[in-house]
């Protein structure tokens, strides 16, 4: 059975959701917890990734905890070597914070695990599947960009 409506798009693009956020989320909460890590401080470090050097004001409204919360968080994260922290140059009582080299290769290794499936996914389709898999994602990516744009 063909499904051409819109519901039933958005029916198909919620269970493909659900099962590759599933998937992804799985590989990732292995990953963090394999390295004594918890979610909260991988936020961290993909917040630091994705701003490049932060104040410590910025991942306490990113992660949406305590200021006491988030200096113990950081504390950890400095002492396992996944970032460095310093003073703030204009404000010598505030703490900036900027990924190390151990913290990119740490969260190069969680993408790679939440992604490592995908070749299981690959795998499992026919060469036909594959292609019209590909086709449909691209138009997607596309028009997922485009609407993104034309919101900004």
């Amino acid at each position: 059975m063909k499904i051409t409506n819109r519901n039933g798009f958005i029916a198909s693009l919620g269970a493909w959701n659900e099962a590759i956020m599933l998937e992804s989320m799985r590989a990732f909460i292995a990953y963090a917890r394999g390295h004594g890590l918890s979610l909260s401080q991988m936020g961290a470090l993909d917040y630091v990734r994705r701003n490049g050097e932060c104040g410590m004001a910025d991942i306490v409204e990113h992660l949406g905890v305590s200021n006491a919360a988030t200096s113990q968080l950081m504390d950890r994260l400095v002492r396992q070597g996944f970032v460095e922290r310093t003073e703030d140059p204009e404000d010598r009582r505030a703490k900036r914070v900027a990924l190390t080299r151990e913290g990119e290769r740490l969260l190069r290794g969680s993408v790679a695990a939440r992604e490592r499936w995908f070749g299981d996914l690959a795998d499992a389709l026919s060469e036909d599947e594959r292609e019209r898999s590909i086709a449909a994602l691209e138009l997607l990516t596309r028009r997922t960009r485009e609407l993104s744009e034309a919101s900004r």
